[in-house]
């Protein structure tokens, strides 16, 4: 039986794209990644991080991602957004999966597989943690080089996410062509 595990990283950030990934692991793909210590990419340091996503291509663990970029998050919300990003990086597998877990309370709209929404899965399943290390570490790369385009921003150090130092660029520069539209970003919101 092939299970898929699906999360994705950046729902949260006033820029940049939510990426989200698919992941499958074979039973010796999750033994080795289990004695690297995989689990949610939340709960892993950027070196570990880092050093799990090299080993997933070592070991050959199939994976796909997908973005959505900051006008679909503002044409479609943040939520849809990232379920959007998800199916498309689940269909681009290259076999179907017979199970689909999807990290979080929302199944995918649409998606023409069998799935569960799994809330915290992505420290519970280890295709779901693959797909979460994954979505962070290709996010973050995304970042840093949108920090290279804009640099009075700071993308490379907070990623987006609404710091004070972010929010006072936001106020010195106003919003970069990166920046969700739809997003708050004015002190104390």
């Amino acid at each position: 039986m092939i299970v898929a595990g699906t999360d994705e990283a950046g729902r949260g950030p006033l820029a940049g794209p939510v990426v989200a990934a698919a992941a499958v692991l074979e039973p010796f793909q999750m033994r080795e990644l289990m004695g690297l210590g995989l689990r949610d990419s939340k709960r892993l340091s950027p070196r570990r991080r880092d050093i799990i996503f090299a080993s997933l291509g070592l070991l050959g663990v199939v994976w796909r991602a997908q973005a959505a970029s900051p006008a679909r998050i503002d044409r479609d919300n943040i939520l849809q957004a990232s379920l959007w990003a998800m199916g498309r990086a689940v269909l681009s597998l290259p076999e179907r999966p017979h199970l689909v877990v999807v990290d979080g309370t929302v199944e995918i709209p649409g998606l023409p597989l069998p799935q569960r929404a799994l809330p915290r899965g992505d420290d519970r399943v280890l295709c779901v943690a693959a797909a979460s290390v994954v979505a962070k570490v290709l996010r973050d790369r995304i970042m840093e080089r949108l920090g290279r385009l804009f640099p009075e921003y700071g993308f490379g150090a907070h990623k987006g996410y609404p710091t004070e130092a972010h929010r006072r660029a936001l106020a010195l520069y106003g919003p970069s062509p990166v920046h969700r539209r739809s997003f708050s970003w004015g002190e104390g919101s």
